[in-house]
C-alpha cells in the first residue's frame, strides 16, 4: 500500500508537467498526407426580420488540398503549409426561378474571367505557428478580390488549443479574440467592434441622426489527431437607423471548411530558413499581410455626373422642392459627385438654370469631397453683392454638414479674411464657423490649428466692436460652437448688454448641457430676472427664467421665481404661471422642485395662480415611439397692449438617450405700441419699431432675418405688403450620412450606406390689421424626406445588395391671431399637421460581370391623416370665440 502511494505521490508532477507541455502544443500536419477539403463561404443580404429564403446574395465553393511544405526541425509547431483552391463555383445562396437566376448557366470562369480564376487556384503558402498566421505568400499580381479571398481562407485556420483572450490579426484586422477549448473542440469568439482597420467610414454628427449596428462572429473547430476536422464560422452585422429602426438591414456571412478525406502526398522539404524554403518552391512569391486589401471599384455602367444630371434636373426647380422625387435626387446627385473631378462638377454649375442653381449648391456642397470644395469656391465669387442666396445656401450646408474638416473651416476663414460684398454673407459666415468649430470639436478636432484660430476670433469678437450687429454676429456663432470657455463671456453680456444682445446671450447659455451652468451664472440669471441692478426687457427676464428653469434649479431659486408672480407686469405674470403649469404636467427635471415649493401657500395660493392674460408656455408629444419620441413646446409672450412680443417654436427629437434640436422658430416684435395707441410696458418706452425672425435648424442657428426696423420701414412695408410669407429657410439638406466598410472573415466586404434628404421650406409673417384690429403671425414648415439604407457585397465580378428605404410629405403650420379691439384681449394658437403619404420600399439586387441581373422590389403606402396638435384647453375657448365672432362678423 505504501508502495502505491508513492507511486502515485511520484507520478503526480509528471502528469502535471506532460499536461502544461501539451497546452503548448499547436495543431499539427502530419508529413507525406495530403487532406482534402471542401470549403464554401457564402453572404446573405436582406431586411433585419427578413428570412434566409429570400436574401439575396452569393455563394463561392470549391475544393481545397493542403499538405505540410516545411516544419521547424527546432520546433514542431513552426510549419509552412501548402493550400491550393479548385473546382471553384459561384452559385446563388437561395433557390429562384431560372428567369430570375443570374448565375444559371454561368462558370467560376465566365464570372471571374480566366485569368483571374487561374490566380485563385494557383498554391498559396501559410506560414503557420502555434497554429497562428505569421505570413501568407502568394503573388503579387493577384486581383486584390484574389488576394482577399486567400486571405479569408487563411483566416479561418487560425486558432490556439487552450482558452484564453488574445489580440490578433485576421483579414479583419486586429481584433480581440476569446477562445474557448473544450476536448477535439474550440470556439473563436471575435469582438467584432474592436476590430482596427486602415478603412474608416463616417458618420452623422448626432447620434439621433445615426446608425446602430449590432455584430457577432463565432467560429467552430473540431479536432481530430491534431488537426482540424471541420470548421464553421458564422458573422453577423445588423444596421439600423436611430430614428425608424424598421430601416434596417442584415448581413450574415458563413465559412465551412471540412475535411473529405487523407490521402498520401508530398513529403515536406528540409531546410532551417523559411525565406530559402518560399524561395524554392516559387521565386515569385511575396509575403503578404492577413489584413485585407483596399479594393479599388470602377462603377461598371455608371452615367457620368452630366448625363445624371441631365436626367433629374427637373427634380431640382423650386416648384418640385416639396415633393419626395427631389430628396431621392438630390441624394443619388451627391453619390455621383462623389466620384466626379472638379471640372465635371463645374460644368455642371455653369449650365444649371438660374432656378435649379441654388439647390445645386447645396448637393455640391453637401457631397463633402475635396473636388466638390475646390469646384464650389472656384464657382463663387464673395465680393458680388448680387451673389446673396448662392453664397449663403452654400454656407448653411457647410453648417449642416455631416463630416466637415479642417479644409472646410479653413475655407470660411479664408472667405472672413478676404472681400465679403454682403453684410449679411459676412454675418453667415462668422456664425457657421461656430458651427463647424462646435462638430470638429466633438470629433476630438479642438486643437486643430484653424479651430484654434477660428475660437480666438469668436471669443474676442463681442467685446472687440462696439457696433450692435457685429455683437450680436458674434454671440449667436458662440451660441453655434458651445465652447465651456465662452460661458463666463455670455454670463457677462446676458446682465450688462441692451434687450437684442442679452436675449441673444441668454439663449446661447439655454443650449449648454445644465451640468456647464455653474452657480455663478445663475446668480446672473436671477439678478437679471429680480431685475437687482437694473431695469430689463420682459423677453430677457422671460429667457432668463427659463434657463433657471432648466439648469436644475436649487429650491430658493424656484421659490423666488413663484414669489415674483403677481408684481410683474400682467402678460408676463401670465406667461410665469404657464410655464410652472407646463413644467409640471410634462414632468420636466425642474418639476420636482416646482411641487416642493408648491406646498408652501405663501407660493401656492389661487391669487398668485390665477393671473390672467393671453401669454401661454406648452409642450406636448408630436410622436412617441420605440426608436424616437419627438416634443414640440410653444412658448408666447405678449405686450400689455396685446401685440405680439416674443413667439418661440421648438420641437426636439430624442434617439439613443441623445436629444436633436430639430427646429426652433422665434418671431420677435418691438416698439409697436404707437400703431394702436397703447402705453409700453416698463422698461420698454423707447424701442425702436421692429419685428424679425430666428431660426435654429438640425442644432444649426442661422443668420436672423429682419421684416422691418424702424417706424419708416414698418409704415412702407405695411403699404406695400402682398401678403406673402418671408422665406427664412430654403433648400435640400443632407440630415442623414452614413458610410462605412465591413471587412467580413471571408474575405469579402460589405459597403454599408445610410442617408437622408430633407428638402426644406419654412417661411413666416406678420400681417396688421388697424381697421379690425387684428394681428396675425404665421410660421409655415413644408417638408420632404427620403431615406436610404443600401448594403453591398461587390467583389467586382459578382454583386449583390439590399436597400431599404422611406420617403414622405409634410406640413407643418402655426398661426396665431390676436384680437385686441378688448381687454384681455382674444388670442388663438393653431398648429396643424396636414394628412401627408408615407411609403416604405425594400429592394434586392444581384447581378454578374456579363451584365445579368436580378432585382426584387417591394411597397407598401399609407396615408398618415393630420391633426391638430393639442395646446392647452384655455387656448381651445379662446380659438372657440374668435372664430365664433368672426362668423358672426
Amino acid at each position: 500500500m505504501l508502495r502505491l502511494s508513492l507511486i502515485f505521490l511520484c507520478t503526480i508532477p509528471f502528469c502535471l508537467s506532460a499536461s502544461s507541455k501539451d497546452g503548448n502544443i499547436g495543431p499539427r500536419l502530419s508529413n507525406g498526407k495530403l487532406y482534402k477539403f471542401s470549403y464554401m463561404t457564402e453572404v446573405h443580404l436582406d431586411r433585419a426580420k427578413g428570412s434566409a429564403q429570400g436574401s439575396a446574395g452569393y455563394r463561392i465553393s470549391s475544393s481545397v488540398d493542403l499538405n505540410l511544405v516545411w516544419r521547424n526541425p527546432s520546433s514542431k509547431d513552426d510549419q509552412l503549409i501548402k493550400i491550393a483552391m479548385s473546382d471553384i463555383r459561384i452559385e446563388n445562396v437561395t433557390p429562384r426561378p431560372e428567369k430570375s437566376n443570374v448565375f444559371l448557366g454561368s462558370t467560376a470562369a465566365s464570372i471571374l474571367g480566366k485569368e483571374n480564376l487561374a490566380d485563385l487556384q494557383k498554391p498559396f503558402i501559410l506560414h503557420w505557428n502555434f497554429g497562428k498566421v505569421k505570413n501568407l505568400y502568394t503573388y503579387h499580381s493577384e486581383h486584390a478580390v484574389i488576394k482577399n479571398i486567400k486571405r479569408g481562407l487563411a483566416s479561418l485556420l487560425q486558432l490556439q488549443l487552450t482558452s484564453g483572450k488574445v489580440e490578433e490579426v485576421d483579414v479583419s484586422g486586429k481584433c480581440m479574440i476569446d477562445y474557448q477549448a473544450r476536448q477535439n473542440q474550440v470556439t473563436r469568439i471575435k469582438a467584432v467592434d474592436s476590430c482596427k482597420t486602415a478603412e474608416t467610414g463616417f458618420t452623422s454628427h448626432s447620434k439621433v441622426l445615426g446608425v446602430s449596428s449590432k455584430s457577432s462572429s463565432t467560429t467552430e473547430f473540431i479536432l481530430q489527431d491534431g488537426f482540424i476536422k471541420s470548421a464553421l464560422s458564422e458573422e453577423r452585422h445588423t444596421l439600423s437607423l436611430n430614428t425608424r429602426q424598421a430601416i434596417a438591414a442584415r448581413i450574415v456571412s458563413r465559412q465551412k471548411l471540412e475535411l473529405v478525406k487523407t490521402e498520401s502526398g508530398p513529403q515536406e522539404s528540409a531546410g532551417k530558413d523559411v525565406g530559402s524554403i518560399i524561395k524554392s518552391l516559387d521565386p515569385k512569391y511575396v509575403s503578404i499581410s492577413l489584413a485585407s486589401e483596399k479594393i479599388k471599384m470602377e462603377c461598371k455602367g455608371c452615367p457620368s455626373l452630366w448625363n445624371h444630371w441631365q436626367a433629374i434636373h427637373k427634380d431640382f426647380e423650386p416648384e418640385s422642392l416639396s415633393k419626395a422625387p427631389a430628396s431621392r435626387s438630390f441624394l443619388s446627385l451627391i453619390q455621383t459627385l462623389r466620384k466626379s473631378r472638379k471640372e465635371e462638377i463645374l460644368k455642371v454649375l455653369r449650365s444649371t438654370s438660374h432656378s435649379a442653381l441654388p439647390q445645386v449648391v447645396d448637393a455640391v456642397t453637401s457631397a463633402q469631397t475635396p473636388a466638390s470644395l475646390e469646384a464650389i469656391l472656384q464657382f463663387l465669387n464673395f465680393s458680388d453683392p448680387e451673389g446673396l442666396v448662392l453664397q449663403e445656401r452654400f454656407l448653411y450646408a457647410c453648417g449642416f454638414a455631416s463630416h466637415p474638416n479642417e479644409k472646410m473651416l479653413k475655407a470660411l476663414m479664408d472667405i472672413w479674411n478676404g472681400k465679403i460684398g454682403s453684410s449679411d454673407i459676412k454675418e453667415s459666415v462668422i456664425i457657421i464657423m461656430g458651427a463647424l468649430v462646435r462638430k470638429l470639436c466633438q470629433k476630438g478636432g479642438c486643437e486643430l490649428p484653424t479651430v484654434v484660430q477660428v475660437k480666438k476670433l469668436i471669443l474676442e469678437g463681442p467685446e472687440s466692436t462696439e457696433v450692435e450687429a457685429e455683437v450680436q454676429m458674434y454671440l449667436l456663432a458662440l451660441k453655434n460652437a458651445l465652447l465651456p470657455e465662452a460661458i463666463p463671456l455670455l454670463t457677462q453680456f446676458s446682465e450688462s448688454a441692451a434687450g437684442p444682445i442679452s436675449t441673444i446671450a441668454i439663449t446661447a447659455l439655454q443650449r449648454y448641457d445644465a451640468s456647464l451652468i455653474t452657480d455663478e451664472v445663475k446668480k446672473a440669471l436671477n439678478r437679471i430676472y429680480h431685475q437687482n441692478r437694473k431695469v430689463y426687457e420682459k423677453v430677457v427676464r422671460a429667457a432668463a427664467a427659463d434657463v433657471i428653469f432648466s439648469s436644475n434649479p436649487t429650491y430658493i431659486e424656484v421659490q423666488n421665481l413663484l414669489l415674483s408672480i403677481g408684481s410683474l407686469p400682467n402678460e408676463m405674470n401670465k406667461y410665469m404661471v404657464s410655464k410652472v403649469q407646463d413644467i409640471l404636467h410634462f414632468e420636466m427635471p425642474a418639476s420636482k422642485a416646482v411641487r416642493q415649493v408648491m406646498r408652501n401657500t405663501i407660493a401656492h395660493n389661487y391669487d398668485r395662480l390665477s393671473k390672467t392674460g393671453s401669454s401661454s408656455a406648452y409642450s406636448g408629444y408630436m410622436a412617441r415611439g420605440s426608436d424616437t419620441t419627438s416634443t414640440y413646446s410653444l412658448d408666447i409672450l405678449y405686450s400689455g397692449s396685446g401685440i405680439l412680443r416674443r413667439s418661440n417654436m421648438n420641437i426636439y427629437a430624442l434617439s439613443k438617450d441623445t436629444q436633436l434640436h430639430a427646429s426652433q422658430v422665434v418671431i420677435e416684435a418691438q416698439g409697436l405700441e404707437s400703431l394702436i395707441a397703447a402705453t409700453p410696458d416698463e422698461g420698454e418706452e423707447d424701442l425702436e419699431s421692429f419685428a424679425g425672425m430666428s431660426a435654429l435648424l438640425f442644432d444649426v442657428q442661422l443668420r436672423p432675418v429682419t421684416f422691418f426696423k424702424g417706424y419708416s420701414d414698418l409704415m412702407s412695408k405695411m403699404f406695400t405688403a402682398t401678403g406673402d410669407p418671408i422665406n427664412v429657410v430654403k433648400g435640400l439638406i443632407l440630415l442623414i450620412d452614413h458610410s462605412q466598410v465591413i471587412q467580413l472573415q471571408s474575405g469579402l466586404k460589405a459597403s454599408v450606406e445610410f442617408q437622408g434628404g430633407l428638402a426644406i421650406d419654412i417661411s413666416g409673417g406678420m400681417e396688421f390689421s388697424l381697421w379690425y384690429r387684428e394681428s396675425k403671425t404665421s410660421v409655415n414648415n413644408r417638408g420632404a424626406l427620403f431615406v436610404m439604407g443600401n448594403v453591398t457585397v461587390d467583389m467586382d465580378f459578382v454583386k449583390a445588395g439590399v436597400e431599404v428605404s422611406f420617403e414622405t410629405e409634410a406640413t407643418l403650420d402655426f398661426i396665431t391671431t390676436v384680437k385686441f379691439s378688448e381687454y384681455p384681449f382674444l388670442v388663438c394658437m393653431q398648429m396643424d399637421k396636414e394628412s401627408f403619404p408615407f411609403r416604405e420600399y425594400m429592394t434586392k439586387y444581384e447581378s454578374i460581370q456579363s451584365g445579368k441581373r436580378f432585382v426584387s422590389r417591394r411597397g407598401r403606402r399609407d396615408q398618415i391623416p393630420g391633426s391638430e396638435l393639442p395646446l392647452h384647453q384655455e387656448n381651445s375657448n379662446m380659438c372657440k370665440k374668435v372664430f365664433t365672432d368672426d362668423s358672426d362678423w
